[in-house]
Parts: structure tokens; sequence; C-alpha cells
């Protein structure tokens, strides 16, 4: 659904700075899904040629690079929960000691952020609706190498012999302080 994007015809290329989606999903270094969605929600400029093919200028995809470019004042942490209020007492903490915080409700948000900008560290629930932490834990796995981006899991229903041998670096049981979570937070990843 193209509501937000503007279905401009393409000009004739006149420098050669005309990208297709696959050479703009290179180029920003993101998934050709995650620049369609950007198009579609008209945060980046799209082109379209007359048999509706997207173009992208590569002035416009570097002035969307600056736009974007998070200031970040730390390592950055991805905190996927379906838990609003515990994300929230999660972020301003994790804020307040200089971590670049971002969150997801679910884990294929979750699986969305990370496609944007890969975080130094994923604090993930087990138990959400739809697709589990555990399946998002895989698929980023499968993706990015097991370990290569740090994970603490926290769940009721497993333990830290299961968080272990599916690759989580850290554990925490359900209830929880989220203090704990926060402290093994700058445990794993210091500011």
């Amino acid at each position: 659904m193209r509501e937000h994007s503007v279905r401009t015809p393409v000009p004739p290329p006149e420098h050669g700075d005309w990208l297709t989606l696959g050479q703009a999903a290179a180029y920003l270094g993101v998934a050709q899904s995650t620049i369609r969605k950007w198009s579609d929600r008209g945060r980046v400029p799209t082109f379209y040629t007359p048999g509706g093919h997207r173009r992208y200028r590569r002035r416009d995809l570097d002035a969307f690079l600056e736009r974007s470019r998070p200031v970040s004042r730390g390592p950055v942490v991805l905190i996927v929960d379906d838990d609003e209020r515990l994300r929230q007492y999660v972020r301003a903490n994790l804020e307040l000691e200089g971590y670049d915080v971002r969150e997801a409700g679910t884990a294929e948000e979750g699986l969305e952020e990370v496609g944007e900008q890969v975080p130094d560290l994923i604090l993930l629930d087990v138990m959400m609706p739809g697709i589990d932490g555990w399946e998002m834990l895989r698929r980023i796995h499968e993706q990015h190498g097991i370990g290569s981006i740090p994970v603490i899991v926290f769940s009721g229903h497993a333990g830290p012999g299961e968080a272990a041998e599916r690759g989580a670096q850290g554990f925490i049981g359900k209830p929880f302080d989220p203090e704990r979570l926060i402290q093994s937070t700058k445990q794993l990843l210091p500011v």
C-alpha cells in the first residue's frame, strides 16, 4: 500500500545518479524490503518508471542517511518485550546510564529494528504473541551469526541452560526486578 508515497515519474537519467531498488538497498546497507517500507511511508523520496519500478537518486539517499544518522550517546540496546511498562522503565534507566535504547513490542518489530540498525545488545522476552523470542533469536543467528549480537533473554518458562544452548549470552528468570536486567546490561555491555 503506497498511501504516503508520491508516484513521481522518473526524469531521464542525467548523470547516472539513479539507482534501482536493489542498488539503493545495497547503497544504504539495508534489505530491499526495508527501503520499500521507507519509500511507502514517505521517508525516502521515490520515483517510478512508466513500468512502475522504483528508482532513487543517490543525493536523496545521502540526504536521508544524514537525517537518519542517530546521535548515539552510547552503545545501542534493543529491548523486545510486549510489556510496554517494562520497556519504558528499562529504557529510561538505561538512557540515564548513557545507552541509546530502541524498543519493539513484538519479535516481528524487533527483527525490523535489527534490519534497520544492528544493536550492540538485545534484551529479549521469550514469551510474546506471534513469533516468540526463541524464533527471533534463531533468525538473528541465521542472519548475523551466533554470538555476533549479544542477547540477554528473560522468561518465566525457560532456564539459563536452555538460553545458553540457544546462543544467548545471558538469562534472567521472570518475575524479576527490572534493576537486575539493567545491571546485566551494564555488565555485558559497559558504557
